[in-house]
């Protein structure tokens, strides 16, 4: 089924323990259509400025199942730029920058050829924004959104709005925990369900995700990876939807068994991700290397 994401294209610059990296293409949108054309076609929807690099564009379009006729390069605006730095324990990080640029103008056009889109995902950006998008794709069948900890502080009422119009949630565990003001993950995931979305799906970092789902849940691990295989774990969070949803769009459903091996594909993406700086290490990946890596974690997790 067609597959659309709608996000942030953004430009990078990462420090980590295991070194640091300027000017990389970074974004919500970037990492999970990456991930997403691993296992089928997906369309983007997103904007950047005059700035953003030629060699970007030539990266993203290397990956041939990305559909990059909803990407709009404004003339006179300047790219969404992020800088963080990664403490030893790479599940906390800091900002050292934030220059919203061509984000804090009008979101991008949605080509017309891309309104038969019926599985949407929208990356984070603001909620306001996400449900703007929802009126462009009026077949729509699934929509999943993920959110973060910067609009449940200053935009929980659109949030909230959202919530009622999505089938998903995408989050992470400290984000589920503010959002319903619990502290166990478990009741936490049963609130936001109860706020719309029909599932939820928490991150947790190096500890795998959890799913919460009307027939049941599912307990996923990371990927077991040595220290010479984290590099940078910007955007695992989003190859990880990535993935996930990518499986959603090729298998055409979303039960539970369906939802839970979604994950695994979403775990094998963001283990390949967080093997390099930027786009590396899904550049990197093949089918064959997604198809290893999953029967592994297959293996790993079965008992």
């Amino acid at each position: 089924m067609s597959l659309v994401v709608t996000g942030t294209i953004g430009i990078d610059s990462v420090q980590t323990s295991s070194g640091s990296a300027e000017g990389v293409m970074g974004g919500s949108c970037t990492y999970f259509a990456a991930a997403a054309s691993l296992l089928g076609p997906v369309r983007v929807v997103a904007v950047v400025g005059d700035d953003w690099p030629a060699e970007h564009e030539s990266a993203l379009a290397s990956f041939p199942q990305i559909d990059l006729a909803g990407l709009e390069r404004r003339t006179g605006s300047s790219t969404f730029r992020w800088g963080g730095k990664y403490h030893d324990d790479m599940n906390e990080r800091d900002t050292l920058f934030t220059d919203l640029g061509v984000l804090e103008e009008a979101p991008p056009p949605v080509p017309d050829q891309y309104t038969d889109s019926k599985i949407v995902f929208l990356a984070n950006t603001h909620p306001a924004v996400q449900a703007g998008m929802l009126a462009h794709f009026p077949n729509r069948e699934l929509v999943v959104a993920d959110t973060m900890n910067l609009w449940i502080d200053i935009a929980r009422d659109d949030l909230g709005s959202l919530l009622q119009r999505i089938d998903g949630l995408v989050l992470n565990d400290s984000e589920a925990c503010q959002l319903t003001e619990r502290s166990n993950l478990v009741e936490a995931a049963a609130a936001i369900c109860d706020m719309g979305p029909t599932f939820v799906v928490i991150k947790k970092g190096e500890h795998g995700a959890f799913l919460h789902h009307p027939d049941g849940q599912a307990v996923l691990p990371a990927m077991p990876l040595d220290a010479s295989q984290v590099v940078d774990p910007t955007g695992c969070g989003d190859s990880f939807a990535g993935g996930m949803m990518g499986h959603l769009a090729a298998t055409g459903r979303c039960d539970l068994p369906t939802i839970r091996e979604a994950l695994a594909w979403g775990t094998v993406a963001a283990s390949h991700t967080i093997a390099e700086f930027g786009l590396g290490g899904l550049q990197a990946a093949t089918e064959e290397s997604m198809r290893e890596r999953f029967d592994r974690f297959r293996s790993i997790t079965s008992f």
